[in-house]
């Protein structure tokens, strides 16, 4: 990974006024522009200012641009301002993808605008638990630029500035999985790339100039050290990103943060909608940090229409772990029906039907409803029992759940790797991996696919 760093420049301004301990909530988004979607940072970053801080809310921002297209600025944000004048510092160029970045701004965040509770936003593309490197040079790759995305009713071409405005109504929200017959890996993942690479392209808050992302291992060191200088942990971390509402996530950063928000689906061009979580936090802002969870999956399902295909979860991360027991004996109950071969078909058909989410990460599956297929066709006492295990603990993890369009109905808000035909290596570094026995069935399940085959 390369962790290569312009110098730093500084241009600290005083703290705005309102800025201190007295405040309820402080909201830090780290905007990872560096690539595709430097222009909707900038949409985004005007998006928050339709309400901006107040004395109870600090809204705070750090965003990379694209390139050469600027430098890395750090925001105060507020109402009625232009948003240059809410730039508070200037880092020049920086690696989003750089976990000492990302602790630099939440430390800067917490002592400069201190707050009883904090909601740390990793926005870009995300790409779920998969930490495959997206800028190795290997594999297969398209060359060229990615196409544009809609983003708050602007279109933006392919290097992330504004090519035209349009109405809302007409520039409906576009999944970057549309754009999928042109650039087979790239999506809001964590962020969509640039570059001509583009492989396998998973983890979070990736940095074309800087070839760099951070992978989950990295977020959880990170995470660490905000619970060190918190003394205590996060109250709530939100990825305004793809694919990241998975039990893989959830347990890799469970001691780390009390809720987690995030999508198993790909997120649509718009992501999140922050004048309308800043509106209501606003409302109300001694909202508890379980109270303002619920209310970003609420604002963000009713921002988007019927059919777009959205899904968004808020869980409970101090049940990560109870969870993931569950899924182990599910795992280990599962693992000796494999060399079975009438139940291994009907475990075939199981995982044929169940909800799974846009290519490539069709090896992501909703796990409620995975429990729900195995409970209907398998005819197992065993795997019964197991998964009425799961589906209970996963219903004291989830408090909020949304999902909206039929490909997406059967979303419970949290999904699982379970591959088709093969593991990714990199799966067994995972804390969850290395402690549950789901990881040695999903390995014996492929083994069995690639040997032989169900039908």
């Amino acid at each position: 990974m390369a962790h290569t760093k312009s110098p730093t420049k500084n241009k600290k301004r005083k703290t705005a006024a309102g800025a201190g301990a007295g405040a309820d909530w402080t909201i830090m988004v780290y905007l990872a522009g560096d690539n595709n979607l430097d222009g909707a940072g900038v949409a985004d970053l005007r998006e928050m200012k339709k309400v901006g801080s107040s004395a109870s809310v600090n809204v705070i921002a750090q965003f990379d641009r694209a390139g050469s297209r600027g430098t890395t600025k750090r925001f105060y944000l507020r109402n009625g301002s232009e948003l240059p004048k809410d730039a508070v510092q200037d880092l020049g160029e920086t690696d989003t993808g750089d976990p000492k970045v990302l602790r630099d701004f939440f430390s800067w965040g917490v002592k400069s605008y201190p707050a009883r509770h904090y909601l740390l936003v990793i926005w870009n593309h995300g790409a779920g638990w998969d930490d495959s490197n997206l800028y190795a040079k290997h594999g297969d790759y398209f060359s060229g630029d990615p196409p544009p995305i809609v983003r708050k009713g602007m279109v933006m071409n392919a290097e992330g500035s504004v090519a035209k405005v349009q109405a809302r109504h007409k520039a409906r929200p576009v999944a970057m999985a549309q754009a999928r017959s042109a650039v087979r890996r790239a999506h809001r993942a964590l962020f969509a790339s640039t570059v001509d690479t583009m492989v396998n392209t998973r983890a979070i808050a990736f940095d074309d100039q800087a070839k760099d992302f951070l992978d989950n291992m990295e977020l959880k060191r990170a995470l660490v050290e905000f619970k060190k200088l918190l003394g205590r942990p996060l109250d709530i971390i939100g990825f305004d990103a793809c694919l990241m509402a998975m039990m893989e996530v959830d347990y890799q950063i469970m001691s780390t943060a009390r809720y987690a928000v995030g999508s198993e689906e790909e997120e649509p061009g718009n992501g999140w909608p922050y004048d309308r979580v800043l509106k209501a936090l606003a409302q109300k802002p001694a909202m508890t940090p379980d109270e303002l969870a619920r209310t970003v999956v609420t604002q963000y399902a009713a921002s988007y229409s019927a059919g777009d295909g959205v899904t968004l979860a808020a869980v409970d991360l101090g049940q990560s772990d109870s969870l993931a027991v569950a899924v182990g004996k599910l795992g280990q109950s599962l693992l000796g029906l494999v060399g079975n071969r009438s139940k291994g078909t009907l475990l075939s058909a199981v995982r044929a039907k169940v909800q799974e989410y846009s290519a490539p990460y069709d090896d992501y599956v909703d796990l409620v409803d995975l429990c729900d297929g195995l409970q209907r066709l398998l005819g197992d006492a065993a795997v019964t029992k197991a998964c009425a295990a799961v589906k209970q603990a996963a219903a004291k993890m989830v408090l909020a759940s949304a999902a909206k369009g039929s490909a997406v109905a059967r979303s419970h808000g949290i999904s699982i790797y379970f591959p088709k035909h093969k593991v990714c290596a990199l799966y067994a570094k995972l804390d969850f991996a290395k402690k549950s026995a789901w990881a040695k069935f999903i390995a014996s399940y492929t083994k069995q696919i690639a040997k032989s085959g169900w039908s």
